[in-house]
């Protein structure tokens, strides 16, 4: 049977630690690194994603990016999945990166629509067949907001008809579109991929939930994904509720600042971010603070 790519899959951010010879000053710190993915899966999650958008991947240099694949790979072993984001500009650098991952030992690759460039429905399919053929399990990600590309059900209908594309990151903030995936392409795994409507995709049959703010509530993620999938709707959103205004920041622009603030608040490691990405104003930082303290209060 084919790899699903289900389940609460972690998007990891990636600590950094000061280096005076590493870009903008910082390296990623890979053994910090390390201790975070395998506090993910202990902690009930399905699996580790690196080299998102979370993990700041089109801020590492090529060498810096594989690494940081590799430390997550070996760090889970056989205790869970690791998805490896291999998003590139044009085909032929996706399809390299996949083509590592699948070297380097990955259960599967999440990919984006070619970045940087606003491409054409047959561009898109041209795109995800070259990853395609690599031979991981796909879960291609639809983010209209960022990429300007929208993968819309009936574009994943004709995409779930190749081979080793098996699931969809929907991150289009419209949850009418988890049962119209399911209607119109069956064979694809939907999963939730904006935290703040985790819920209601799970509620509309999504199985999988590829996320950001379970790098903070990893334990409390996997029983809001379990109790989602089981239908129990009271305990679910007694659960949610108190969560959704943290949850909220990974649909911001300021989402990989406000997630490592949120890991820093419980007293893990979050960190700072390479440029572009600077650190959050004052306003965003007392509404993070609150948000999180909402959080943690609802989970004590």
């Amino acid at each position: 049977m084919t790899e699903k790519l289900d389940g609460v899959i972690v998007a990891t951010a990636l600590p950094y630690a000061e280096d005076a010879a590493a870009p903008a000053g910082l390296r990623p710190d890979l053994d910090r690194y390390a201790e975070h993915c395998r506090w993910l899966v202990d902690s009930g999650c399905r699996g580790v994603g690196p080299n998102g958008s979370l993990g700041e991947y089109s801020s590492l240099t090529d060498d810096e990016r594989r690494a940081v694949a590799k430390t997550a790979i070996d760090a889970v072993g056989n205790d869970g999945v690791v998805i490896v984001g291999v998003h590139g500009p044009g085909a032929h650098q996706a399809r390299h990166w996949a083509e590592l991952a699948a070297e380097d030992g990955a259960d599967g690759v999440l990919c984006l629509p070619p970045t940087m460039y606003r491409a054409s429905r047959s561009e898109v399919v041209h795109h995800y067949t070259e990853v395609a053929k690599v031979g991981l399990p796909v879960m291609v990600y639809n983010n209209p907001h960022d990429t300007k590309v929208d993968l819309t059900p009936d574009l994943l209908a004709e995409l779930a008809q190749l081979e080793n594309i098996v699931a969809v990151k929907e991150f289009s903030g419209d949850v009418r579109r988890v049962l119209e995936i399911r209607e119109l392409a069956p064979s694809l795994t939907v999963v939730a991929g904006a935290d703040d409507l985790t819920l209601e995709a799970l509620l509309m049959g999504a199985t999988g939930w590829f996320a950001g703010f379970p790098n903070v509530f990893p334990a409390e993620s996997a029983r809001l994904f379990e109790l989602g999938v089981q239908g129990k709707v009271a305990e679910a959103r007694a659960l949610y509720e108190p969560l959704v205004a943290a949850f909220r920041w990974d649909s911001r622009v300021e989402f990989v600042q406000a997630i490592k603030y949120g890991m820093d608040y419980i007293g893990r490691y979050g960190g700072p971010c390479r440029p572009p990405r600077g650190p959050l104003s004052p306003e965003h930082l007392a509404q993070v603070e609150q948000d999180m303290k909402k959080a943690v209060e609802s989970l004590s």
